[in-house]
């Protein structure tokens, strides 16, 4: 295949729109991964809500997640231009609803973190809520408006990714990578299935399994570990959609949140265990599932249940992305992203193309730096072993 600008380790949504804005930007690019867009990215529901996701403590990840919201547009147009089809993108916003009285205390103590924060977030009563979403349980009484939280359909973002990509001249060889390649401490290419791949950046974007790559010095890329979700995905009329936004409901202090497709079908999710690399779908996850939505929105128990799966977000130390260059030349890392994979696409690529056109970053990412987790200065030698990427 020759040699190339950038290989790109890893073939979900943040190392394909990475590829894709790299080509772009007349970078020879590589993508390797076994199956391109079939990992995390293809289980997760889409939801790009930096507002109603914010947690306490979590100020630097929220200005990321805002930046790289509002970035979503102009990616998506440019990505349907180039793939000639839609990745699904709907300026929806997101409904977030308590349960009972104990939920709404959560609810009241978030809605005023996010308005200390200047979030643009709305507290509803039961007549605008209803206006909103007729099909909320009528225990239901008040709610957190959002509309600046939209969603993506993930299925078809990645398709679109995957065609815009390779019209735009990124290679894909579907293999698993089995070592990086460093001579005289720097990234020189990758090995993979027999054959090596020779360029001076390599992205490593391999999501949970980003780690566990022959070939990394200790130390250089931080210890990404999988948090399994499980999540659900129900049929419904087009024409007699159930829910018109997505919805977010507390429920004895648990989340559950409802995202409605265009088709008129919802996705129910998502479970956050920390099971390893299990991708077992769980008769008790399904349980509790439709349990929660049920009293959220009780229609959803007349849809079809037409899938069940389980996907592995890559989680940090702190739960945070992992974004920038490390202690190898060459080597730039982009992952432990979690929950917000989705939504920082277009944040990540375009840091990741700064960073191998040797320009400066956009300083969001700059808190986000592998250099937060740095050790002992690396020596450059490989590790031992060897490791597959799934």
């Amino acid at each position: 295949m020759g040699a190339f600008d950038a290989i790109v380790v890893g073939g979900g949504t943040i190392g394909l729109t990475s590829a894709w804005r790299m080509a772009r930007r007349g970078l020879r690019v590589v993508v390797v991964d076994p199956e391109p867009g079939r990992g995390a990215s293809w289980v997760a529901a889409g939801m790009l809500a930096p507002v109603t996701e914010v947690h306490y403590t979590e100020e630097p990840l929220v200005a990321l997640n805002l930046a790289s919201a509002r970035r979503w547009p102009s990616l998506a147009a440019e990505i349907e231009a180039d793939a000639g089809s839609s990745v699904g993108y709907r300026t929806c916003g997101t409904l977030l609803v308590d349960a009972d009285d104990g939920d709404r205390a959560w609810s009241d103590e978030l809605f005023r973190f996010q308005c200390s924060l200047g979030l643009d977030v709305e507290r509803l009563n039961t007549r605008q809520l209803r206006a909103l979403e007729p099909n909320v349980a009528p225990g239901v009484r008040s709610g957190l408006w959002a509309k600046n939280d939209h969603q993506v359909q993930t299925r078809r973002f990645v398709t679109a990714l995957l065609a815009a990509a390779s019209r735009r001249g990124v290679h894909c060889h579907r293999a698993p990578v089995t070592a990086v390649d460093i001579t005289a401490g720097a990234v020189t290419g990758v090995h993979c299935d027999g054959v090596s791949l020779s360029a001076p950046v390599v992205v490593l974007a391999a999501g949970c399994w980003s780690g566990s790559i022959a070939g990394l010095p200790p130390g250089a890329v931080p210890t990404v570990r999988p948090v399994k979700g499980q999540i659900l995905r129900l049929a419904g009329e087009a024409d007699r959609p159930l829910l018109g936004r997505s919805v977010r409901g507390l429920v004895q202090g648990s989340s559950v949140y409802l995202v409605p497709r265009a088709d008129g079908s919802i996705v129910v999710g998502a479970t956050v265990e920390e099971r390893g690399y299990d991708t077992t779908v769980t008769a008790g996850a399904v349980y509790q599932l439709l349990r929660d939505a049920r009293r959220v929105v009780p229609g959803i128990t007349e849809l079809e249940l037409v899938e069940a799966r389980a996907g592995l977000r890559p989680g940090s130390p702190d739960n945070a992305p992992v974004v920038g260059s490390t202690t190898v030349p060459g080597l730039i890392v982009a992952t432990g992203h979690y929950r917000n994979g989705i939504l920082l696409s277009p944040l990540t690529a375009d840091t990741v193309t700064a960073l191998a056109a040797g320009e400066t970053p956009p300083p969001e990412m700059d808190p986000f730096t592998p250099a937060r987790f740095a050790g002992p200065p690396s020596t450059g030698t490989p590790s031992p072993g060897s490791a597959v990427l799934p």
